[in-house]
């Protein structure tokens, strides 16, 4: 069977495709922030209580009380990037969801449980002792699997041409497992989210150090070893995942093959610099240089899907229906959103402080 005959026609777009794309690599950021921040941290919690026999610690303490913000937030930010997929590549991810529906659709229920076991270690976390081992354990493998169906899904959109073996299992059950890029792409996510779980950690006890607090000085160390580790451990993972890519697919003839490499090299250097600078305890120039491989590699991975997608479809083909009011108020609604957040953010700390203070 031919796979073209299986992708749909794409739906026409209100503006030029440049916008929805820019808008999909800034919110995509800054969802993937927060997204590595919640697993990662949980995933650091359930290390330490397994390794510790249940008892807590300062930095489970803290992830304790943060971690059902930051899966709030973690979702509600992952919203707008869904989104804009949909509206770029939306006749392929559509096609690619259905194939794997009944996976797919379990996302919410597994995403609920693991919310309200994030409630529970919140509020149990003193009663809890050896059970939050177990609690934290179960959290996390959640949202591991909740990560490798999101793997799976937007890996299993670039390949149309492995879309006809749905007529052999028609039940909404199709993982994209023949691909030999999934598991190193997919450890190589979960690395990255580990690494910057332990900045956070490292972040967080500089702020309380700052503060006064005269015990955040050894949790500082805690978390830059956690995120320099991590991040040495990637860059094994990260070749096994450039040497199972398809020969030929990165090409220097093509403007997205160089500025994939141009753009994988200065993130790899970046993120060099973050692991050096973190072993030294230099918290906030590491933040900067982490910062700076993210956005990179995120760019890196955006040229890397424009190369697969190059023999099956191009965002220069979507046809255009211009209608700029929706797009204005999207944004205006964005930037008043972000400032409102910023504002909850604000008030929230301010009220921790003061009843720590309190306290």
């Amino acid at each position: 069977m031919d796979p073209t005959t299986l992708i749909p026609t794409p739906d026409a777009i209100p503006v030029h495709w440049g916008w929805f794309h820019i808008l999909l690599l800034v919110t995509f950021t800054l969802h993937i922030l927060l997204m590595n921040i919640m697993l990662g941290t949980v995933f650091i919690a359930a290390a330490n209580h397994f390794t510790r026999d249940g008892a807590g610690s300062p930095p489970t303490k803290a992830v304790a009380e943060k971690l059902p913000f930051t899966i709030a937030f973690a979702v509600n930010f992952g919203v707008a990037p869904l989104l804009f997929v949909q509206v770029l590549y939306g006749h392929l991810i559509y096609t690619s969801s259905i194939l794997m529906g009944t996976f797919w659709l379990s996302i919410i229920g597994i995403l609920i449980a693991a919310y309200y076991l994030a409630y529970i270690y919140k509020y149990k976390y003193l009663q809890l002792e050896k059970g939050r081992a177990l609690l934290t354990g179960s959290i996390c493998i959640m949202l591991l699997f909740i990560a490798f169906l999101f793997s799976n899904n937007l890996t299993l959109m670039l390949h149309p041409e492995s879309w006809p073996r749905y007529f052999d299992s028609p039940g909404g059950l199709l993982l994209n497992l023949a691909d030999p890029t999934i598991w190193p792409r997919y450890l190589h996510f979960i690395i990255s989210a580990i690494a910057v779980g332990g900045m956070s950690i490292a972040l967080f006890f500089t702020y309380k150090k700052h503060t006064g607090d005269p015990e955040a000085a050894p949790w500082i160390k805690y978390g830059c070893k956690w995120f320099a580790y991590a991040t040495f451990i990637n860059f094994g993972i990260g070749a096994w995942f450039l040497g199972s890519l398809p020969r030929g697919l990165v090409s220097m003839h093509t403007a997205a093959g160089v500025f994939f490499v141009i753009f994988l090299i200065c993130g790899i250097i970046a993120a060099v610099f973050a692991a050096l600078l973190a072993l030294k305890e230099r918290v906030m120039p590491a933040l900067y240089s982490l910062l700076t491989a993210i956005v990179l590699m995120i760019l890196a991975r955006d040229m890397l899907r424009t190369l697969y997608l190059q023999p099956w479809f191009s965002r220069s083909e979507l046809t255009v229906q211009a209608s700029y009011s929706p797009l204005l108020v999207f944004l205006l609604f964005f930037i008043g959103g972000m400032a409102l957040i910023g504002w909850m953010l604000k008030i929230t700390f301010q009220n921790t402080d003061n009843q720590e203070v309190q306290s």
